[in-house]
């Protein structure tokens, strides 16, 4: 399969300097709405949740509803995690034969019960065993291979030059570096001036950074101090996915027009309703509720409209509450 990511990546005279926007996976986020709402918005990729390598390859059909996708949400990734060579590279296959746009390694998951059993970051624990898995993955599957990683496992343990190097060799055609240790978790301060000494030890492949980007201050102090080649949005894309309009306009040096209340909750419903598309009235009203907690932030009397939010049972008490935070002026 011909890989996209040099067009992805490729300057054009419109834009003073093309940075691509990428919506990051996310477990329980990144469903088939928050993609297209996103991608309405100006995210230029999207990627499945997170899928487990293991659940795969034992013909889990949670796991398998994770790999579905349709042609308008190209460029498309599916990522996968796991600390097994065998299950990795057989999910990888699994994962191809769907045809996606790429393929991404999650070396970066935090959470104990993945880490700490070698998977997501745990895998810069075993750095030999990491290129294993990245080697055999890429040798077996036609579909672009990417990686998302952070720094290192803790402040003690920075590899993140080294582990590029290590990538870079395997044939990966791009690594997204979240800027914090695994130790911190997402806490603290991202350390963004990594990207630029990465940059600088003769990593060619683009080079695509994560990790804090919750505003469109902190996009511009990634842009403008770093030389990242993409830019990609995890928690700061929850309920404001005009994030990656902001962006865009900075970059473009175009004028953006602030998001009214009202048109937040329009959003706010036109996302509710394609997420209802997919999955039962009742999960969808319960597993909407982190994206509309976000959503009405800014609303005059938030916090009754979160407690009344956590009170919504049915798709019309949302539609119902959702239309009447448009109609107030």
């Amino acid at each position: 399969m011909q890989s996209v990511l040099p067009e992805i990546f490729s300057q054009t005279a419109d834009i003073p300097r093309k940075v691509p926007l990428f919506l990051a996976p996310m477990e329980e986020i990144t469903n088939y709405a928050c993609r297209n709402i996103s991608r309405k918005f100006g995210a230029d990729v999207v990627y499945s949740e997170f899928i487990n390598s293991d659940a795969l390859i034992r013909n889990c059909k949670k796991a398998y509803s994770k790999l579905i996708f349709y042609a308008h949400e190209r460029p498309f990734g599916i990522q996968i995690y796991g600390q097994d060579l065998h299950s990795m590279t057989e999910a990888a296959k699994i994962a191809a034969s769907y045809n996606p746009d790429l393929i991404d390694i999650n070396a970066g998951c935090w959470v104990k019960k993945i880490s700490h059993r070698g998977a997501g970051a745990g895998l810069l624990r075993n750095i030999q065993h990491f290129q294993e898995i990245v080697s055999s993955i890429c040798r077996s599957v036609s579909v672009p291979v990417t990686v998302k990683t952070r720094l290192g496992w803790d402040e003690n343990n920075i590899n993140i030059i080294e582990v590029s190097k290590i990538l870079q060799d395997c044939g990966v055609q791009a690594i997204t570096v979240h800027c914090r240790t695994r130790s911190q978790k997402m806490a603290g301060t991202p350390q963004w001036q990594w990207i630029e000494k990465i940059k600088s030890a003769g990593i060619f492949v683009p080079i695509i950074i994560n990790g804090g980007i919750l505003s469109i201050q902190d996009a511009k102090n990634v842009i403008r101090n770093t030389p990242a080649d993409g830019l990609m949005i995890a928690r700061g894309a929850i309920g404001n996915p005009w994030l990656f309009q902001e962006i865009k306009c900075f970059l473009s040096n175009l004028p953006f027009s602030t998001i009214s209340l009202s048109e937040k909750a329009a959003c706010a419903l036109e996302h509710f309703i394609l997420h209802i598309q997919n999955i039962s009235e009742t999960k969808a009203v319960y597993s909407f509720r982190k994206f509309l907690s976000s959503y009405i932030s800014g609303f005059p009397n938030v916090s009754v409209h979160r407690t009344e939010l956590m009170q919504l049972k049915t798709k019309s008490e949302i539609i119902h509450l959702l239309t009447a935070l448009i109609e107030r002026k």
